[in-house]
């Protein structure tokens, strides 16, 4: 028996992706998230959403938790439900938003996983050496230099991997080294990158001709179907380069992106720059990084200081 909520998520759904502009992910969280609480209402003997109040919430909430979701799953849920219920008093003729002062537990801080600089030049190097070497095949020739491309772009950009999987070609200004990227809610930006970057992109488009088929259209980068690359496949590729790396619990694309950004602050840029560069809509975002820079410092200065 479906929940009473579940008749206005096809709606929902269509008002996140195409008046909100939310990306992929952000539209099935929600809809998911949403779809529980539908679900938790039919369990529960409340049968339509004008029923609701904030304590019902809570309710819902609380058996998220006592489910085991991590609290950023939690506050997630919580970000949906306001979003559904502002739409629904809007659209749907709802009366009254159940969701609103409702809170939730404070997002605990994660500092990311960084990988050092020097550990990232040598995966970077090896990469290098694996694109340029011999190959069995064109193919595998193409794989290797797609590859090392991607991890080259990846962290000489801080850029998302979904923005580098939506890259096409005309996004490139190989002269000038500048990618023209789209992020969240559909903003482009532009970001340089170095000649190493460079040289790891115009080795990949010698060799695109490999891989890619009609299907990949003008995309940048190419899976071995010949389309353009999946965005799991492209984090397959991270993961992989990055288990070779010691020292590191890192594995995903953003490991790369945090790593980036870590890395220009304690080069010396300024937050804003990095900001800007990463596309965080709010500077405090970008902050978080200034706290990774702080604990390498104190790391350092504990192991050096000889009254640490």
């Amino acid at each position: 028996m479906p929940g009473p909520l579940e008749v206005y998520l096809p709606q929902f759904r269509a008002h996140l992706a195409l008046e909100c502009s939310r990306s992929e992910h952000t539209v099935r969280s929600y809809t998911s998230d949403v779809l529980d609480l539908s679900n938790w209402m039919r369990d529960t003997g409340i049968d339509a959403m004008d029923l609701l109040d904030r304590d019902a919430l809570r309710g819902w909430l609380a058996q998220r938790h006592q489910r085991g979701l991590a609290r950023s799953s939690v506050s997630r849920g919580i970000a949906a439900v306001h979003t559904f219920f502002r739409w629904a008093v809007d659209t749907q003729g709802l009366r009254h938003d159940p969701a609103a002062g409702l809170r939730g537990p404070r997002p605990s801080r994660h500092l990311p996983d960084v990988v050092g600089a020097a550990a990232l030049a040598t995966m970077l190097d090896n990469l290098a050496d694996a694109a340029l070497g011999e190959h069995d095949d064109e193919q595998a020739a193409a794989c290797a230099a797609r590859d090392w491309a991607l991890l080259e772009l990846l962290y000489a950009t801080g850029a998302r991997i979904s923005e580098l999987v939506g890259l096409d070609r005309s996004h490139v200004d190989a002269v000038n080294h500048v990618l023209t990227v789209t992020g969240k809610g559909d903003k482009q930006r532009r970001i340089p990158y170095g000649d190493t970057a460079g040289e790891a992109l115009a080795v990949w488009f010698h060799r695109r001709g490999a891989l890619a088929r009609p299907a990949a259209g003008d995309a940048v980068f190419v899976g071995a179907r010949g389309a353009r690359i999946d965005p799991r496949v492209a984090r397959r590729v991270v993961g992989e380069a990055l288990r070779g790396v010691p020292d590191t619990s890192a594995r995903g694309p953003h490991s790369l992106r945090h790593s980036a950004a870590t890395h220009l602050l304690d080069g010396g840029a300024d937050l804003r720059t990095v900001q800007e560069l990463l596309g965080h809509s709010t500077v405090a975002t970008t902050q978080i990084y200034t706290h990774v820079s702080v604990e390498r410092l104190k790391s350092a200065y504990s192991q050096a200081h000889p009254r640490a």
